[in-house]
């Protein structure tokens, strides 16, 4: 099947760490992040940034991405859980305008199999402009299964976000023919 997006395909990864913005602790599901969208994908990390748990922080640096860089994919690690400090998705539901449900909810489904700790995940996705932005797990085993199991539906989010003209003709169901 066809596809716009190849290595070209520009996306961000923003890892959420007191610690690791302090210089604490160095910064390993960032670059796992990356690591499994190549793996997965084949696309290439355009922009990465470390930022400390502050809402205003991780919405300022998510504005940036979506509204200025109009970057189509952006992935955040960290900060998902219960820790008082864990406030990403509160901070992506301040910059998001329309939710996308489906990819948390798989990835919280998918991952269930492995930990129970899975359930524990406060995680979002949705969308700003033409830009997708997922929370992921802050561990870097979360964030490589996360990507591997969203990884067969996110080429064509983007090409629907992209307003690509064959993306509606990819809404049949994967063993249905494509015309």
């Amino acid at each position: 099947m066809h596809r716009l997006f190849t290595t070209a395909m520009q996306i961000a990864v923003l890892t959420v760490s007191d610690r690791s913005y302090r210089g604490e602790r160095e910064d390993l599901s960032g670059p796992a992040t990356s690591e499994a969208t190549r793996v997965h994908l084949g696309w290439e990390c355009t922009w990465s940034a470390v930022v400390p748990d502050d809402r205003d922080a991780i919405a300022s640096q998510l504005r940036h991405w979506a509204d200025h860089e109009r970057v189509p994919l952006i992935l955040t690690t960290g900060g998902t859980g219960f820790s008082p400090r864990d406030i990403t998705p509160e901070a992506t539901l301040d910059v998001l305008e329309r939710e996308a449900p489906g990819l948390s909810e798989a990835v919280r489904t998918a991952s269930l199999l492995i930990t129970p700790h899975a359930m524990l995940s406060r995680a979002v996705a949705g969308i700003r402009g033409s830009s997708l932005i997922v929370n992921l797990p802050g561990s870097t085993t979360g964030v490589r299964e996360a990507i591997e199991i969203m990884a067969p539906a996110l080429p064509h989010a983007l090409e629907l976000l992209a307003e690509i003209p064959q993306a509606d003709h990819r809404h049949q169901h994967t063993n249905e023919p494509q015309g």
